[in-house]
């Protein structure tokens, strides 16, 4: 079978991938606990499911809508914005997409060209990478520091830009490390991509997920010139418990998300009706079960942080918004005689069922990911299976 090259040369999904292997092994009878994929463990709230129950008892969601979203959903996420944002757009600035995956994928699609280059940090979520090599464009490697909170500064994406950088991506709170930038950050990071005419693509998924007193900054909201100069992705997977509806969304310049608007209708034709009119009472309803949710993941993480960052050679910063904790375990694989990331979240799962996702992935290839977005119990489990297994592998390799 002939297959494309663009096909052969992607690389799958590292979470997607961790976390099925862990779902196999769990319908096989083991006590598997799974710290994988960014999802919350909470159902959607029942005011949502409702919502959807009613549109398709009505008959409403049983047709076609407007390729970038039906008007009533475009503008709760224009009065959303405008609340929280405290910026002014209107529906022509806004497209409905099927998840904020596809969001960033048409918006890629939209934008780029062959020779093309994006600016990515890394540590990155698994999927810019992957993206823009599908746009035909060229992802090239910002690298952040452990000392700097794992935060690119000015400094060293005007080192990587050149005359081909067509954008550069901003994901705070970031996954995997749960770090956010500052107003002085992005501030910084805005000014010098209107100077030099980079586009930002601002990945604002986990924004209203943040902790212990942090603060979200969105970098749209900084000045007007970085507002045009922005496009938003976001969506309702997230701090809605709703990872499953697929419905995000992208907010920018008017010719851009046309453009969009043109690639979604020849590719998904409109983001699924029922979901629409569920995120509508997501965004409208009452946002009292979000504020129940974050303060439930920041009680975890206050919790379980302290408990990881103690296993022997793990060195992690506590993350200020997200869901994942993102340690650096070279001294740990240093003292078990283990090459990656790779290696060890394997051996792991295999010997102590308790998945986690290689760094690789996201760019880092002596870090782990794991998600807090379960309970309590499974978590601390988790650290304790993690700790014994760190025990066992030093034990085997002093004897080698």
């Amino acid at each position: 079978m002939m297959l494309s090259e663009r096909a052969r040369k992607l690389a799958p999904s590292v979470t997607l991938q961790a976390a099925a292997k862990a779902k196999k092994l769990k319908a096989q009878g083991n006590d598997v606990k799974i710290l994988t994929v960014g999802e919350p463990d909470f159902a959607t709230p029942k005011n949502i499911q409702d919502a959807a129950i009613q549109a398709i008892q009505s008959g409403k969601a049983s047709y076609y809508t407007a390729t970038p979203g039906i008007p009533q959903l475009r503008k709760a996420i224009e009065n959303r914005f405008r609340n929280v944002y405290g910026i002014d757009f209107q529906d022509e600035n806004i497209v409905v997409t099927d998840g904020a995956k596809f969001a960033l994928y048409s918006l890629f699609q939209a934008i780029l060209n062959e020779g093309d280059e994006v600016l990515i940090p890394v540590p990155y979520w698994v999927s810019y990478a992957e993206q823009v090599k599908l746009a035909e464009a060229t992802p090239v490697f910002v690298y952040a520091t452990e000392e700097n909170d794992y935060k690119v500064t000015v400094e060293q994406l005007e080192e990587q830009r050149t005359e081909n950088t067509r954008a550069v991506i901003i994901n705070s709170p970031s996954n995997p490390t749960g770090m956010i930038y500052s107003y002085d950050e992005l501030k910084a990071i805005g000014e010098w991509a209107v100077r030099n005419n980079v586009l930002i693509v601002a990945d604002d998924i986990y924004g209203r997920l943040v902790y212990n007193g942090n603060k979200f900054t969105p970098i749209a909201s900084i000045s007007e010139e970085i507002r045009e100069n922005t496009v938003i992705i976001n969506g309702v997977s997230k701090a809605y418990a709703m990872t499953g509806w697929r419905i995000g969304f992208a907010i920018g310049n008017e010719e851009i998300i046309k453009a969009m608007i043109k690639i979604g209708s020849q590719s998904t034709s409109n983001p699924t009706a029922v979901s629409q009119f569920a995120a509508l009472e997501a965004l409208n309803g009452t946002q009292e079960v979000v504020e129940e949710m974050r303060q439930s993941y920041e009680e975890r993480l206050n919790e379980i942080y302290p408990k990881v960052a103690a296993l022997p050679g793990f060195k992690l910063k506590k993350p200020q918004g997200a869901f994942y904790l993102f340690p650096n375990i070279k001294e740990t694989l240093d003292m078990i005689g283990m090459e990656n990331a790779t290696e060890f979240v394997d051996a792991l799962l295999e010997e102590e069922y308790v998945a986690l996702v290689t760094g690789d992935g996201f760019g880092s290839p002596y870090n782990v990911r794991l998600s807090y977005a379960t309970d309590l119990a499974t978590l601390n489990e988790a650290v304790d299976r993690i700790a014994r297994f760190i025990e066992s592998k030093k034990k085997e390799f002093r004897g080698k």
